[in-house]
């Protein structure tokens, strides 16, 4: 059985995707030629550095834990229920992709600082969020929990539900449908929204100063740290950025695998 033949693309979109692909690439080919290769492994390896991508690294772990803890659940009801109002719950969910992220550092601040809705509550309990490490993974999940959200939800919505319906028909518990069915079906699609999610945590930068501020070691994560370098020490902001991108591209690579995709 022959295959129908492949539907060609009008030659005049090459130009505007040849544009689309150089605007993207020429910023990171000139990170690339600004690097001070001679002084590249000096540089990345500083105490601040390594302070700064350790810290990046343990929190960005902990917020994609975070927004797997709730973010499935989220995806769940989203996908898998109907009720009044969901459509606005799902665009306050969403928000954060939208909203500038000083805006969000704010509102966390105004949440869950000394002087906030719950801040005094949580003084009582002996607990203070706003400027510690904790802010940096509160921050960072704020801003990272819809990319998880969407992805799965999609996934969800992709899977349908037949294969559910015919687990719970056979009297399986919902929890077991849920372990044995609907997780490993959606997977793929848990994995890629984990990585995007550890992603965008990783390269927080305004939400993470907005409520955590900047103390090496403490809450001063990668982005924080090549902003600063970059009026004292540009080399080493160059040095750091191209960390940050091989990281970045490596994330991308992972996602793409998760997804299955070519």
């Amino acid at each position: 059985m022959s295959r129908p033949p492949a539907v060609g693309l009008p030659r005049w979109m090459l130009l505007p995707a040849a544009v689309g692909a150089l605007f993207v690439l020429l910023p990171l080919v000139g990170i690339v030629a600004r690097v001070p290769w001679t002084d590249f492994g000096e540089l990345v390896t500083s105490e601040s550095s390594r302070a700064a991508l350790l810290l990046s690294l343990r929190t960005s772990a902990a917020s994609t834990l975070l927004c797997v803890l709730l973010g499935v659940p989220m995806a769940l009801v989203l996908a898998r229920t109907s009720f009044p109002g969901q459509g606005v719950l799902r665009s306050l969910v969403l928000l954060p992709l939208v909203l500038p992220p000083v805006v969000g550092g704010l509102a966390l601040l105004y949440t869950f600082g000394k002087r906030g809705l719950l801040g005094e509550t949580l003084e009582v309990l002996g607990l203070e969020l706003a400027f510690s490490t904790a802010a940096v993974v509160l921050a960072q999940t704020f801003v990272a929990l819809p990319f998880l959200v969407v992805s799965l939800e999609g996934a969800l919505r992709t899977a349908g539900e037949r294969y559910d319906v015919v687990a719970a028909t056979l009297g399986a518990r919902p929890g077991t449908v849920f372990r044995r069915v609907t997780l490993p079906l959606v997977l793929p699609g848990l994995l890629s929204g984990s990585v995007l999610a550890f992603a965008r945590a990783l390269g927080e930068f305004g939400a993470t100063v907005t409520f955590a501020g900047s103390l090496q070691g403490v809450t001063r994560t990668m982005p924080t740290e090549i902003y600063l370098l970059r009026e004292t020490d540009a080399d080493g902001a160059v040095a750091l950025s191209l960390v940050l991108v091989v990281v970045a591209v490596l994330v991308i690579g992972l996602a793409r695998q998760g997804r299955g995709a070519p």
